[in-house]
């Protein structure tokens, strides 16, 4: 929408153009005109002036109207030429055939009548001469011939760069959305490396920490067994370290999902879900439960489930093909067994995966312990229920 400045100054360059085209017209009809078509029978008078105030009034809303501005300028021309003025140059018809050749496009309907009209001037002009006028016609057409060409030329080229300003926006609107990607992909790279750093963070935390609290745990459960004279202080440093231990797996658990809040444990509740997973990799598993299940100490709870994980990607790693799992809980510990056939060079009872289980049930207030016989091999749990009562 324009603004009224514009609008304004718009209206007023409409009306110079208007009134620029009466006074040329009056001072060539007053002359004769430069090449008039007939020499003027007719001067300026009355109503020639207003015949040509008539065509020249129309340019003030020729943007609107474009066809309609040179309709009526021609049309003059064409009452002037019949009533015998000298009409050979007129600027209405010439102004106004330029105008619509760079406003409009042109059709059959607007050709036909600029032809039309040119047509009928001819006729009007040749009616009213004494001979026909060959060297004025040629005069009219040259000019309304010239106006056409500039008017068209000027519409493609405001075409053609109306195409180029919107091939920019186009352009700019690309690159906008490849900015926009490389944000994206930018805050995707950032967000990766943060997720590596997490997990790298938990890794170096639970080897560190993890550990070195795990020998704290074990060493002040030992030193209590042997020595009678302070055991309170020694099962408190035990507690403690066992109950730090426990809050560094949740810490490690939400660092390496990313989580804001520590997410629930796994536990026994889980077992079944455990199970299904490796059963769909092609590890047969079996499960024997001895007794009633009795509530476990949180601690307790998810170590059993970390033991069973690990034993079943181990013998899925090691075995031939199957695990059997028991779970006893008539004694006054949980007990839980692990046993799965093996073939080939025994593996070592002392990798990572077993020294973590070790430390799982230690820190939990157990034990583990590993064997392998010649064809099968059992790892067997004991965990404490954690006091509390079935």
């Amino acid at each position: 929408m324009s603004s009224p400045t514009t609008a304004r100054s718009r209206a007023l360059l409409d009306a110079a153009l208007a009134s620029a085209v009466l006074v040329v017209s009056l001072v060539l009809l007053a002359h004769d005109g430069p090449v008039a078509v007939r020499t003027g029978a007719r001067g300026l008078d009355l109503l020639g002036g207003v015949l040509v105030a008539c065509a020249a009034v129309p340019f003030v809303v020729r943007r609107r109207f474009p066809l309609t501005v040179f309709t009526v300028a021609a049309g003059v021309s064409v009452v002037l030429a019949g009533m015998g003025y000298p009409t050979g140059l007129l600027p209405g018809p010439i102004a106004a055939l330029y105008l619509l050749a760079a406003n409009a496009a042109w059709t059959v309907r607007s050709a036909a009548l600029v032809a039309g009209l040119f047509l009928a001037y001819v006729g009007a002009a040749a009616a009213t001469a004494p001979a026909f006028p060959v060297v004025g016609l040629v005069h009219t057409a040259l000019p309304w011939a010239a106006a056409w060409f500039a008017g068209e030329r000027t519409r493609l080229r405001r075409q053609q760069v109306a195409e180029l300003r919107q091939r920019a926006v186009h352009a700019e609107r690309e690159a906008a959305a490849e900015r926009r990607r490389a944000v994206h992909e930018a805050e995707r790279e950032r967000r990766l490396a943060v997720a590596e750093e997490r997990a790298r963070i938990a890794r170096d935390l639970h080897d560190s920490a993890g550990h070195a609290i795990s020998l704290i745990a074990v060493r002040a459960g030992a030193a209590r067994l042997r020595h009678d004279g302070s055991p309170a202080a020694l099962a408190a440093i035990e507690e403690l370290a066992r109950h730090t231990a426990a809050e560094i797996d949740q810490l490690v658990g939400s660092l390496r999902d990313g989580d804001p809040e520590p997410a629930t444990p796994l536990g026994l509740a889980s077992l079944d879900t455990l199970i299904a997973h490796h059963t769909a990799a092609g590890l047969r598993v079996e499960l024997d439960v001895t007794g009633t299940a009795r509530p476990l100490a949180a601690a307790a709870d998810q170590a059993a489930y970390r033991i069973l994980q690990q034993a079943l990607a181990n013998a899925a790693r090691h075995g031939i093909g199957n695990a059997r799992i028991e779970l006893d809980f008539t004694g006054p510990e949980l007990t839980l067994t692990v046993t799965n056939p093996v073939r080939g060079t025994p593996r070592r009872t002392n990798g990572h995966g077993l020294i973590g289980m070790r430390e799982r049930a230690t820190l939990a207030g157990g034990s583990l312990d590993a064997t392998r016989t010649a064809d099968a091999h059992r790892l067997r749990a004991r965990l404490p229920y954690g006091g509390q009562q079935p």
